[in-house]
């Protein structure tokens, strides 16, 4: 095994077990806690860590640990529905137009490149308070602001593949548009998909713990990571737990999902790693 590839595979592995890791502690975590993420203690607030409350107590007397888990739930799956429905779009938008050709590509394209001059963050910004529905509202409109990159290299590899000998042969014998284009096309483009799927849930994580953060994204009595450290950094000075262990996990997911996704783009694409290294 050459250094370069050493390198991809410990970098993928180190990504995925940490999001392992990550993952049981989010989602098993709860059942060991001794208090509920939506419990509160009147007579322990911004108490420290404690056998009662492991990571200490908010200024109202709710657990960190417990909030900090339901947060990064929250966070964690908005990441991967958000990057799973982009990346689904960005497939059917970009093999339609590649394969289709003429007046729907132009079109489609036109689509793509209007959205990519606007500032995703701050339309996002702008939509999400003012439709009902909170959470899913918001990761609907996430995954409507992040499919047009993909979907351009989706498009321009299906217009390579349309002129391929076997998309070509089962074009002749009859084969529905929409039949090749599944069981021809998009075969072909799952390492693409794959990858830029796992890069988008650190993306998406960051844009949903970023708006929560301004008042914009998770609303009351719910709780994301960005909510969790807006309402800490207040007392971060005197009262650091809050605060540091919500963005401590952020940091933590963020990193292990973009580790995971850049092993698995230079495992797909070997030349990516030497040039980056090189650099």
């Amino acid at each position: 095994m050459t250094g370069g590839c050493a390198r991809t595979s410990r970098r993928a592995a180190a990504g995925f077990l940490l999001l392992a890791l990550l993952c049981t502690l989010v989602f098993l975590g709860p059942l060991v806690s001794p208090s509920g993420w939506d419990d509160t203690d009147l007579t322990a607030l911004h108490e420290g860590p404690s056998a009662r409350h492991w990571l200490g107590t908010t200024q109202s007397g709710r657990d960190v640990f417990a909030l900090t888990l339901r947060g990064a739930r929250t966070s964690l799956l908005a990441g991967l529905f958000v990057a799973a429905a982009a990346t689904g779009l960005a497939a059917v938008i970009g093999a339609a137009a590649g394969y289709a050709g003429g007046r729907l590509d132009r079109v489609l394209m036109w689509g793509a490149d209007l959205l990519l001059v606007l500032p995703a963050f701050l339309v996002a910004a702008v939509l999400a308070p003012r439709l009902p529905g909170g959470l899913p509202v918001l990761m609907a409109v996430l995954a409507a602001l992040m499919w047009m990159v993909t979907a351009r290299a989706v498009r321009a590899m299906t217009v390579s593949l349309r002129r391929s000998e076997h998309v070509l042969a089962a074009r002749y014998l009859g084969v529905g548009a929409p039949r090749v284009v599944v069981r021809h096309v998009l075969p072909h483009l799952a390492s693409l998909l794959a990858v830029d799927a796992s890069l988008n849930v650190g993306v998406a994580i960051v844009a949903e713990s970023g708006l929560s953060y301004l008042g914009f994204g998770v609303r009351p009595p719910d709780v994301s990571l960005g909510t969790l450290i807006a309402d800490g950094q207040g007392t971060a000075a005197a009262h650091p737990w809050p605060f540091a262990f919500a963005a401590g996990l952020l940091v933590l997911v963020v990193l292990a999902v973009n580790l995971l996704g850049d092993g698995l783009r230079d495992a797909f694409d070997p030349t990516a790693g030497p040039v980056r290294d090189a650099r």
